[in-house]
């Protein structure tokens, strides 16, 4: 069985699809990172290092969440010039 080459440039509006849930998975996922983290630091109270280490931690979630807006707007931007190639290509071919 031979694998056909798919001929696609950019993402198209079928790939929006995919694009949410991923989003919608990793931002789900940092909020139940952000809640256990913080409810460890409540919690648990050992040393100085301990609590230095977890509030680093939840800095560098909260500065990774930050960039989701960008993510967010550059998946767009694929897919909406995905979606005006394939409009030119189709009209080019005819």
């Amino acid at each position: 069985m031979q694998l056909k080459k798919m001929n696609k440039k950019g993402m198209a509006l079928g790939d929006l699809y995919n694009a949410v849930m991923i989003l919608a998975l990793i931002g789900l996922l940092i909020g139940v990172v952000l809640i256990v983290l913080d409810e460890f630091l409540l919690h648990v109270k050992s040393s100085a290092e301990a609590n230095a280490s977890v509030n680093e931690t939840l800095k560098a979630i909260g500065d990774f969440a930050d960039w989701i807006p960008l993510i967010v707007i550059v998946i767009s931007a694929a897919i909406i010039l995905g979606l005006v190639l394939n409009t030119f290509l189709k009209q080019k071919v005819q």
